[in-house]
């Protein structure tokens, strides 16, 4: 009985019951499977009941590159008939099948240094990484670019853009977890680099380009972090001083006590001779 007083029927689903006829025709479902010789069909695996005297029979694939794969043969025959007829017959994958990676768009499998020569990537309308170049942005250096010569250009990058670049700089090859970085001396800092040029607007707080001839990454944006061996104030070797300026050291251990005697009449005569340090 519902909420509202009546009397409501329950609804269930039962499960199609197996037609014994369908199910013990596993020969001729195996008969059904033309396309490909009897050596490349392995053993019958299970039979399924697909509805009212409707039975998929299973078989292993032998086939080449198709290892976990299974024939499926669906059968079924008329009402009070003992004589059962094929309706299909597909090739499925198993639970254990080998399966092609899921397809996408080719603009979504390339990968960065997959552009080369020639090629052209459009970029989508809808690209959130950019923005209409006449909306005002909260980048002072995006507004001071965005309509040089009264030309502009149509987009720029829109704050999620920023974001997303100095989020992937900062975790790649040029931020403070690169290996090189990791190795190069603690002082040795981008930021503190002689060679650091910094980035304009926004991204200037921890970005830079490197301009340093010898550095692995010159002409490269790198975190004001990152670090290698070819800092500028690391390539500076401390000053030669001369033997002859270096201060002199005296040896203490070879200094002998001698002692010191006094004038006749003065005042230290009455008192003992105290030692004096001579080397």
């Amino acid at each position: 009985m519902g909420n509202n007083g009546r009397m409501t029927r329950s609804t269930t689903v039962r499960a199609a019951r197996l037609d014994q006829v369908c199910a013990a025709a596993v020969e001729v479902a195996r008969s059904g499977i033309t396309e490909v010789d009897d050596a490349d069909v392995g053993e019958h695996l299970t039979a399924v009941a697909e509805g009212e005297r409707l039975v998929t029979h299973l078989f292993e694939c032998l086939l080449a590159g198709y290892r976990g794969w299974r024939w499926a043969v669906t059968v079924t025959r008329v009402a009070r008939s003992k004589q059962v007829t094929v309706c299909e017959t597909v090739l499925l994958p198993g639970p254990d099948a080998l399966l092609a990676p899921s397809w996408l768009p080719w603009q979504e499998r390339l990968q960065p240094g997959d552009l080369g020569v020639g090629d052209l990537m459009p970029t989508p309308e809808d690209d959130e990484r950019l923005a209409p170049g006449y909306l005002l942005s909260d980048d002072p250096a995006v507004e001071e670019t965005a309509w040089e010569l009264g030309l502009g250009r149509p987009r720029v990058l829109s704050r999620e853009g920023r974001m997303d670049t100095a989020q992937r700089w900062y975790d790649g090859d040029h931020g403070p977890a690169a290996p090189i970085s990791m190795a190069a001396p603690r002082p040795a800092r981008c930021g503190s680099c002689g060679f650091y040029l910094p980035l304009a607007g926004s991204m200037r707080q921890i970005f830079g380009v490197c301009g340093n001839y010898y550095a692995p990454d010159d002409g490269r944006a790198v975190s004001a972090d990152h670090g290698c061996g070819a800092h500028s104030e690391t390539l500076t070797a401390p000053p030669e001083v001369p033997v002859e300026e270096l201060p002199t050291i005296y040896d203490d251990s070879a200094v002998e006590a001698v002692s010191v005697s006094r004038p006749a009449g003065s005042v230290e005569a009455d008192e003992p001779a105290e030692p004096y340090g001579h080397s």
